[in-house]
């Protein structure tokens, strides 16, 4: 059991910082907004290109075989809340790093799903 949580926690880390680098790199390429066709493709494949962006992504393709690696252990009524964690800790790197706000609702919310996952995954 050990075993499936530490590989729980890889597969929302690896998640974790693909969400992390895709933000970090939308950042870096822009707001995409209303324009015509050729816009919008230059906006894409300037955000598909871009390190930040292909290494987000990459991390997503690893985590989703991690946590399939997962559900072949473990029951998903199980697994599924550790994802809960997972809003919590987005929430403090977006914080830390990107700078975002977070108010005191916020908070009282992480602390609220932070405690709802612990007696989910209580047996």
């Amino acid at each position: 059991m050990i075993k499936s949580v530490a590989l729980i926690f890889f597969s929302l880390t690896l998640a974790i910082g693909g969400q992390f680098l895709l933000k970090a790199g939308m950042n870096q390429v822009g707001r995409i907004g209303a324009g015509d066709i050729v816009y919008y493709k230059t906006m894409l494949l300037k955000s598909f290109f871009h390190p930040y962006v292909v290494i987000g992504l990459g991390l997503y393709v690893v985590s989703a075989i991690a946590w399939l690696v997962v559900l072949s252990r473990v029951n998903l009524s199980f697994a599924y809340p550790f994802a809960g964690f997972g809003y919590v800790i987005v929430m403090f790197i977006s914080w830390r790093f990107l700078h975002e706000p977070v108010s005191a609702i916020r908070l009282i919310g992480a602390v609220l799903i932070g405690l709802g996952v612990i007696f989910i995954s209580r047996n």
